[in-house]
């Protein structure tokens, strides 16, 4: 029996998700402990409720995915206004350092995966449902990659990508404090502070904008970035098609990624176009629509179908976490300079690298709570997170999906 949701009821459902996650998040400690998204814990009660009324009524629950593939065309075009090369100057060397090391990360990531699944005579699509989609990518680039995968012949990737963007989160959590610790400790970079504003100044790191006015005024400025947002992903259709005639296969939302951040470094050559081009206002939008997407992704998993893989996911997931593990200690620190700031950095490499950048920086305040605020980490993982991550993961699993396929 399958009860099939249009595109509202959908839409609905993961409104409902996200409601779920807030409230869990408020309730329950641990899902702030470990940063995990409120429409990931409200979408997974709702895909269990789905999984138990399938096990045990044979009644399959079928979800419209209209809404969330706006909802994600959306988010990742608002991640291309986010991509202003001029704050490279800001980081310096140990930015372009932290760049490369991201970017050698996202393609060992794959390497081990895809690796593994051949190994395990599995399909190589499966590896890359658990390689760097979900570990430097997240819930979002799972979701957004997803349906490629289902395309390209992987009918559970949504399924798999969800469940291993999970468990990345709070490997990510719990591996990167303590390995930062274990970095500080074993080579005496620093004492533990007695004082209880180890963090101050911390609250500068992310500044933001803050603009005061009426509402009218504010109506206007996310009307014109909604304006925006829709305009770069017109551009970014002509985009895809022109980029479909390489041969190659590309992600929905990449177009659009590559046309956003065009205009936002066109936008910047004059400080009255950046103005009127309202970026926190974008950037706004598409976090709403990123928490709408995961609910939706979340609320529609197919559970019942991970059953036949789990152990295979779990070998590639703990392989991940074992290299991650290995490559911060020993590759990730000595190149970032063995100081206090290299131990830092590469806790919040183990936040990004297994999950998110929110994960990222909650990794380096717990470090920095015990021991002494670090300037540079707090100015070059938001840089990273923001602006490069999505943009090289996109490309090197673009490559790796044309390799294979």
């Amino acid at each position: 029996m399958v009860l099939s949701l249009d595109m509202y009821a959908s839409a609905g459902v993961g409104v409902l998700a996200l409601i779920l996650g807030m409230y869990f998040t408020r309730k329950l400690s641990f899902l702030k402990k470990f940063c995990i998204p409120a429409p990931v814990s409200g979408g997974l009660l709702i895909s269990l409720t789905t999984l138990f009324l399938y096990s045990v009524f044979g009644l399959e629950c079928r979800f419209n995915g209209t809404v969330q593939e706006i909802c994600m065309m959306l988010f990742f075009t608002s991640v291309g206004f986010q991509s202003d090369f001029r704050v490279l100057k800001k980081g310096g060397k140990p930015l372009l350092v932290m760049i490369g090391l991201v970017a050698l990360l996202i393609v060992s990531q794959n390497l081990i995966s895809v690796g593994i699944a051949c190994g395990l005579k599995l399909d190589p699509l499966f590896g890359m449902a658990a390689g760097s989609i979900p570990m430097c990518g997240g819930h979002g680039t799972s979701g957004g990659f997803s349906p490629l995968l289902e395309q390209m012949g992987l009918s559970n990737a949504t399924s798999i990508t969800m469940a291993a963007a999970t468990f990345g989160l709070v490997a990510g959590s719990l591996m990167g404090g303590p390995l930062g610790e274990a970095l500080i400790q074993r080579n005496h970079l620093a004492e533990q502070s007695s004082s209880a504003n180890v963090l101050a100044g911390m609250e500068t790191t992310e500044s933001r904008e803050k603009e005061t006015g009426s509402e009218e005024k504010t109506y206007w400025e996310y009307l014109r970035a909604a304006c925006v947002l829709i305009a770069a992903m017109a551009l970014g259709t002509g985009i895809s098609k022109l980029l479909l005639l390489t041969g190659m296969t590309f992600p929905t939302y990449f177009g659009s990624l590559l046309a956003a951040c065009a205009l936002r470094n066109i936008f910047g050559l004059s400080p009255k176009w950046e103005k009127e081009l309202g970026v926190s206002k974008v950037v706004s939008i598409g976090d709403i629509c990123l928490q709408l997407f995961l609910g939706m992704a979340m609320a529609s998993l197919r559970l019942w179908e991970l059953a036949s893989l789990a152990l295979p996911l779990a070998l590639i997931l703990l392989a991940q976490v074992a290299f991650m593990l290995v490559y911060g200690a020993f590759v990730a620190f000595p190149l970032l300079g063995r100081n206090y700031d290299a131990a830092v950095l590469v806790s919040g490499l183990c936040g990004f690298g297994l999950g998110a950048t929110p994960n990222a920086m909650a990794n380096m305040s717990a470090v920095c709570y015990k021991y002494h605020y670090a300037v540079n980490p707090f100015v070059i993982v938001p840089i990273i997170g923001a602006m490069f991550v999505d943009l090289i993961n996109t490309g090197v699993i673009t490559l790796f999906l044309n390799l294979i396929h």
